[in-house]
């Protein structure tokens, strides 16, 4: 149960997206398609989950003074990995996401779970953390990406949702995805107030 709590935490209390407000470069970057967001979401999961087992497996042995440089050398591997699958792989998602892809190695939400979780929790409930995080940035930009190419290009996954339908732009510009994640950071604590009120 205990494990589980640490996987549910990164699906709502503390989504790095909505609640710690961690990754904002790439979700503002490339959450123009639902494509892109499920794309960048995995990749990130990857890395996260490979990334935390082993700064949880040598958190004993690495010393204080280079621990971050360390933690950077871990997650530039499997970032390294990521990228190269998804170019052999998926080359149209590895070109349409570009360089966010590399710029994984310095999210702020990969690094701050290996300082934060890792370095002080065993491999099993690091691999549970990871995957909530993880699981949580990606279902964040899905919906971001959902909203904003239905709205901006009328589009889900590329397939026309009217023909009638005429698409604001600004939706898959800059201050299309801020608006939209301004809304929904509101919308969530919204409903937390709601809820908290109610108990």
């Amino acid at each position: 149960m205990k494990l589980l709590g640490e996987f549910i935490k990164g699906l709502w209390r503390e989504n790095p997206t909505f609640r710690i407000v961690l990754g904002l470069c790439p979700t503002l970057a490339i959450s123009t398609s639902v494509f892109n967001g499920i794309g960048m979401g995995v990749a990130a999961t990857f890395v996260l989950v490979g990334s935390n087992i082993f700064v949880s497996l040598v958190r004993n042995i690495v010393p204080e003074k280079v621990r971050i440089p360390c933690y950077i050398v871990i997650i530039a591997t499997f970032v390294t990995i990521a990228d190269l699958i998804m170019k052999a792989y998926a080359p149209l998602l590895s070109r349409s996401l570009g360089m966010f892809v590399p710029l994984i190695v310095v999210n702020c939400i990969v690094l701050g779970r290996a300082e934060a979780f890792s370095s002080k929790e065993p491999p099993l409930k690091s691999v549970m953390d990871a995957l909530g995080m993880g699981v949580g940035f990606t279902w964040a930009l899905v919906l971001i990406s959902a909203i904003r190419e239905g709205l901006g290009n009328g589009t889900i996954l590329g397939i026309p949702l009217s023909s009638r339908f005429d698409p604001p732009l600004f939706m898959v510009l800059a201050p299309g995805a801020l608006l939209t994640i301004g809304l929904l950071i509101g919308a969530m604590n919204y409903f937390t107030i709601k809820k908290h009120s109610r108990d």
